[in-house]
């Protein structure tokens, strides 16, 4: 069983219905037992940092994500999601993440319509096994304003272009995270998250 994090944001039923055409079986859950015992956990979001991180501390999630994230299993955040990895946040304040990846979360410059939306290629840069099989440049869909600055730039596995080239794929041992929306983003979505239930079987079978 994957585990779809539940912290009150996000985008969960997109995910969900994604997982459902995949044919795999998945929770919406906000029960840190039930993330603690997944065979891996997504973690989706839409909306602003601080208050997702307020929710995550009002349903007692701070403690299970990062103990799932340490655990092993592929762990995989989803736009706002993978920000929260992050260390910090500079959007409209400063605001602690889960520091599960060190680095820290900007915002796009002035010279740039915010926010970011629409299909933008992906720059393979690295292996990852989320990419298994999606040709290199592949258009995948993006809403964001803001982008992550992974404190190692081996973290950034995959890179996108948007008035300066950010990191859109991060992974650091089985924590991945993404900017756009592969539940959005068509068969080559599908075939990401195809990949990332590929990782949860095999972690199910030496777990």
């Amino acid at each position: 069983m994957i585990a779809i994090i539940d912290y009150g944001l996000g985008n969960l039923e997109s995910v969900k219905y994604a997982l459902d055409r995949l044919e795999r079986a998945s929770e919406l859950t906000s029960d840190p037992e039930r993330i603690l015992s997944a065979d891996g956990v997504i973690l989706p979001g839409v909306g602003a940092f601080g208050r997702a991180m307020e929710m995550f501390g009002r349903r007692n999630l701070l403690e299970a994500a990062r103990e799932a994230a340490g655990s092993g299993r592929p762990f995989m955040g989803i736009c706002l999601g993978q920000q929260l990895l992050l260390s910090v946040s500079a959007e409209h304040g400063t605001h602690e993440g889960l520091d599960i990846i060190p680095g820290k979360v900007v915002r796009f410059g002035e010279d740039l319509t915010v926010p970011h939306m629409g299909w933008n290629q992906v720059r393979q840069d690295g292996p990852c096994p989320l990419l298994e099989g999606i040709a290199d440049e592949s258009f995948f869909y993006f809403a964001h304003s803001y982008y992550v600055v992974p404190g190692e730039r081996a973290a950034a596995v995959g890179t996108t272009e948007y008035g300066r080239r950010f990191a859109s794929v991060i992974q650091s041992g089985m924590v991945f995270g993404t900017q756009f929306h592969p539940e959005k983003s068509g068969p080559v979505g599908l075939r990401m998250l195809s990949n990332f239930c590929g990782l949860c079987d095999r972690s199910e079978c030496t777990g």
